[in-house]
Order: structure tokens, then C-alpha cells, then sequence
């Protein structure tokens, strides 16, 4: 039975253990939509100032809305369009201070200020983003960036061979 705690320490540390928390979730399960709903859960509710966690996915043309935690999502995204689809195109992460600063932003819930948004890969291969929103200016730090993505390329070794 898994069990999450509380993190304490260092931000690092704190990324470490939540980590720790992730690969726990997710181990011996290879479903990805199992594994992104309960690590949406996992990360929404450990780390503060977030109003949004959560996966879109690639169906081979754009990004559509996986298991999320907040409200209610944008369905589909284009890929180039907003942060989630830049991160996507690009295969960089988008860490945005200020969303209403980024050019082509799309509003999907008008308390979000800032945005982390995650590009998952296997190889060449386009999953989809895990996407972090905040009603936080720049929430999101270094960090925080090198902690989620640790945490995002233990969901995509997650999958397994069958994505």
C-alpha cells in the first residue's frame, strides 16, 4: 500500500523524497493513464501554490487533456501554440514568470500567473507535457524545474516498452 508523507529539508531534498514518493506510485504499474492521474494527485497536493497539475497527451497531431488535478482543462492544444504546445514543438521545458507575458499564452484558468511546463519523450517519440500551473508569479525556480523533470522522466520510464 502506497503512502505518501510530508516533504521537509531543502527544496532539493524535498525533490528527492517526492521523487522517492513518484517512483513508489507508479512501480510495477505500465498504464499511463493510471500513473499520470495518481502522480497529478501525488504532486497537486505536496507542493504549494499550485492550481493546476496534470498531463495532455500526443494523439499524433496535437495535445489532449490527460489526468489532471484543478479545474476544469483547455480539451486540445496545437503543437506551438501556448506553453504547453512550445514545450512540446520545442522539446525544452517552458518555465514562464509571468504567463500573460508569454506570447500565444492560452487561459485555460484565468487564476494562473505563472507555468512549468514539461516535454515527455521517449526517444524521439512525442507523449505529451506535464504541465504545472501557479496563481503565483514566478513560482516556479530552477529547482523546481530540475525536480519536475525527474519526476516526468520517471513517469515516461514508467511506461515501459508499450507507448
Amino acid at each position: 500500500m502506497f503512502s505518501s508523507s510530508a516533504l521537509s529539508g531543502s527544496k532539493p531534498e524535498q525533490y528527492a523524497q517526492l521523487l522517492a514518493q513518484a517512483r513508489a506510485l507508479m512501480h510495477g504499474e505500465p498504464d499511463r493513464i493510471a500513473n499520470a492521474a495518481n502522480l497529478s494527485a501525488l504532486v497537486f497536493h505536496a507542493l504549494p501554490d499550485l492550481n493546476w497539475v496534470g498531463f495532455y497527451f500526443h494523439d499524433g497531431k496535437e495535445l489532449v487533456v490527460g489526468p489532471f488535478q484543478g479545474h476544469p482543462a483547455c480539451v486540445r492544444i496545437a503543437l506551438g501554440r501556448g506553453v504547453c504546445g512550445t514545450a512540446a514543438q520545442t522539446r525544452q521545458t517552458q518555465r514562464v514568470d509571468d504567463v500573460d507575458a508569454f506570447p500565444g499564452h492560452i487561459p485555460c484558468d484565468s487564476a494562473s500567473r505563472s507555468e512549468l511546463v514539461v516535454p515527455l519523450f521517449r526517444g524521439e517519440q512525442l507523449i505529451g507535457v506535464f504541465d504545472l500551473d501557479s496563481p503565483v508569479k514566478a513560482r516556479f525556480d530552477a529547482e523546481d524545474q530540475a525536480g519536475l523533470e525527474a519526476i516526468a522522466a520517471a513517469f515516461v520510464e514508467s511506461l515501459g516498452a508499450s507507448e
